[in-house]
């Protein structure tokens, strides 16, 4: 059966674990029972899920503790641990491996250097997708360097896609595009800057292709100036030589291709229909993967809801096939009668979201018990934004859209 992946780095509370243990069940209770049978407990992982960074203490807090003894219940699922950060966190999870020794993984695989790589375990996995290896791996990339150290995690993952012959692209959105900031000098932190021009270096070297974008509009409210070379390209004096800025549909041009896309928190879900074609060309635009879009976060608190949604609407009008499912803190872009003061220059997100309902390629819904969960009612205006219950939400994680070819689906959290 074809292997599904997880990948979590940010802090997981019980709401979390628990839709995706809900996914889980639904996907073996459901659609394949046969895996329930103890003559398939030992077969090859059908869900792997990967934990870096905060997510691991969720191994170990008693409030999710309990779920995680639920997933691992179920047949052909494992975790892979970042070993490195549970030694950085002290974090033990002894009782998880007594019980399940072989589904809870606490040992990477070596790298080139000697020294164990968590993300050398992912690049493994992301070899399913297509064979023999991947010839191109998409990294989007949303939060700024030396505040979150998924940016020292950016640069792992990407030289272990380097060390499995892979090309490499990197996509910096919102935040992100401060790691391609010039003159970066910490005095206590790798420095994001110099490893990313040593990223691009390597790959050079080895006859691999890597490029990076950054979105022109997160760029130039963040203060990154460009001017024009004459030739129509955008040139930016403040941004290390790797990094170009470009129009947020240039950078969504690339998802149109066939390839794995990696962030903080993402999925990769495969999708294979009977007769169908295993694997395609990269370059396959044709084949352009699904893509869904969880909206996890207050709507005003930070740019992350609209930031989602924003990258949702450029990928449908690029004839990727979109799904937004507001869930968590989400749902909040749903509530209530929402009324930013006049002058404000704050988009109403309501009012976005009501006007982008109907776009093709585009389809909006709400997890309603995310909803219950708050006591929370949607808004009964947004006649475009479908309820969902964990049913219909694991039916958008595990069945393929009409009419879509490709081998998976990408899954992004915002």
């Amino acid at each position: 059966m074809s292997s599904h992946f997880f990948l979590f780095n940010e802090s997981m509370n019980s709401e979390r674990l628990g839709w995706v243990e809900q996914c889980l069940k639904f996907f073996f209770i459901k659609l394949h029972p046969e895996n329930l049978l103890h003559s398939t407990k030992n077969r090859q992982a059908v869900f792997t899920l990967f934990l870096s960074g905060d997510a691991l203490h969720s191994l170990h807090n008693p409030e999710t503790l309990s779920l995680w003894e639920v997933i691992l219940s179920l047949p052909c699922v494992t975790i892979v641990c970042d070993s490195q950060e549970l030694a950085l966190r002290g974090i033990s999870v002894e009782r998880l491996r007594m019980k399940n020794p072989d589904q809870v993984i606490i040992h990477n695989s070596l790298a080139l250097n000697g020294r164990p790589s968590f993300w050398k375990d992912v690049m493994k996995l992301a070899r399913q997708h297509e064979q023999p290896v991947p010839s191109l791996v998409g990294f989007l990339h949303l939060t700024s360097p030396y505040m979150n150290r998924s940016s020292a995690a950016l640069l792992e993952g990407m030289n272990a896609a380097l060390e499995i012959h892979a090309s490499v692209d990197l996509y910096c959105y919102l935040d992100g595009v401060h790691v391609g900031h010039d003159g970066q000098k910490p005095t206590e932190f790798e420095n994001i800057g110099e490893g990313l021009e040593a990223v691009f270096e390597k790959a050079a070297k080895r006859g691999l292709s890597c490029q990076m974008l950054a979105c022109a509009r997160c760029a130039a409210a963040r203060g990154y100036s460009t001017w024009d070379d004459g030739k129509g390209t955008a040139i930016s004096s403040c941004t290390i030589k790797p990094i170009k800025i470009r129009n947020l549909n240039e950078i969504i041009d690339q998802f149109r291709r066939n390839h794995i896309i990696l962030s903080d928190n993402c999925a990769s879900i495969q999708l294979k229909k009977e007769g169908m074609q295993a694997t395609f060309s990269v370059l396959d635009r044709e084949r352009s993967p699904p893509l869904t879009i969880l909206i996890t976060r207050h709507p005003y608190g930070t740019e992350s809801a609209f930031g989602g949604l924003s990258l949702a609407l450029a990928a449908a009008a690029h004839g990727v096939p979109t799904q937004v499912i507001f869930i968590e803190d989400g749902i909040y872009a749903l509530t209530g009668t929402q009324i930013p003061d006049a002058g404000s220059p704050l988009f109403n997100m309501q009012e976005v979201i009501d006007a982008i309902s109907g776009t093709d390629n585009l389809q909006l819904f709400c997890f309603t018990p995310s909803l219950q969960k708050r006591g929370m009612t949607k808004n009964q205006k947004l006649t475009g934004v479908l309820n969902i219950s964990i049913s219909e939400f694991g039916n958008l994680l595990f069945y393929s859209p009409n009419g879509v070819a490709a081998n998976h689906q990408r899954v992004i959290l915002f």
